[in-house]
């Protein structure tokens, strides 16, 4: 029999939950091609290396942008390559898949999706909303009647969702997440030290010492770029202060997405949200003092999941035993 698998097929990374052994997978959604001849030369850690780094021929693309399908045939050679990869397809019977999108996409985009997961070789393929997914993996029970919350910061997007009864009641889906982070730590280098840095280096900060909020760590880090008014290579030291200056912008309208979530929320439902807290998930969630920055400005306790990376993916597992269970 095959085994049925959850994707999370994020913009920066896809995560693969097969029943019955967790999540076997986790590698970055980048695929390596041969302009010249098409071929596909590495798929996920080894064409995230390449990023950056490729002569003119050799192209490291992201096929998705924006938590959607930028370019389809990457991606269906893309998740091809891990289904295989992963050995779970039974002699004669194809696995069931759960793949998650953010909740303002388009049924086009939709379809795009469902169909790429359905040529890389699933039987049944169900599409869920990523806020809802979250919640579960991070152990809400989403199923009762009462409000739920769940703030998930991703790649390409942020999702915001109220949830109860098992289904989305309000929820606000933003194209701006870690990688506009990364562009906007990467522009914010080059304005303040005449240094120009790739995405890599940005994404590199972001991690070791961003931070979003308050108390200053007064970590900083070495940064290697090209300086913009010799060309030659320079070394300069970052700050975390620097950091959140840079991220400041994007943190305060992901911020104002959730306070206009809360407005539209039903008021019983605002009740149960102040009890339970809010969750957040996503890379987002790691960011130095992002659960502080929520709380006061939400006025409404914010807590982090254990595994906020990994959220989606567990959730995913977790619907599609209950999908399996209704059939």
């Amino acid at each position: 029999m095959a085994k049925d698998i959850g994707i999370d097929l994020g913009t920066a990374n896809v995560l693969i939950h097969v029943e019955g052994k967790g999540i076997v997978l986790n590698e970055p959604s980048v695929v390596a091609i041969d302009t010249k001849s098409g071929k596909v030369l590495a798929v996920g850690s080894a064409a995230y290396k390449m990023v950056g780094r490729t002569p003119g021929n050799i192209r490291a693309i992201r096929p998705l942008k924006d938590g959607v399908i930028a370019d389809f045939d990457i991606t269906e050679a893309m998740l091809s390559y891990f289904i295989n990869k992963l050995d779970v397809k039974g002699l004669l019977s194809k696995p069931n898949i759960l793949i998650c999108c953010p909740t303002n996409i388009t049924s086009i985009e939709q379809k795009a999706i469902i169909e790429a997961a359905e040529k890389s070789g699933g039987r049944n393929v169900y599409l869920e909303e990523e806020p809802k997914v979250a919640a579960v993996g991070a152990g809400m029970d989403i199923f009762q009647p009462q409000g739920n919350m769940v703030i998930d910061i991703g790649g390409g997007t942020s999702d915001i969702a109220v949830l109860s009864m098992g289904d989305v009641v309000t929820s606000q889906s933003l194209r701006l997440a870690g990688d506009k982070m990364d562009a906007e730590i990467a522009a914010f280098v080059k304005r303040e030290h005449n240094l120009l840095v790739g995405e890599h280096t940005a994404e590199k900060i972001k991690i070791e010492i961003g931070e979003v909020y308050g108390q200053d760590s007064g970590k900083s880090l070495d940064i290697r770029g090209r300086d913009m008014v010799t060309g030659l290579p320079r070394t300069v030291t970052i700050t975390a202060k620097e950091v959140e200056s840079a991220l400041h912008d994007t943190m305060m309208v992901i911020v104002q997405a959730a306070k206009d979530v809360l407005n539209q929320t039903p008021p019983e439902l605002s009740a149960d949200i102040i009890d339970h807290g809010i969750m957040l998930t996503g890379g987002g969630a790691l960011l130095h003092g992002v659960d502080q920055l929520f709380t006061d400005n939400l006025k409404v306790p914010v807590i982090v999941a254990e595994q906020p990376l990994d959220a989606v993916a567990i959730g995913t597992g977790i619907l599609l035993g209950n999908i399996e269970k209704k059939r």
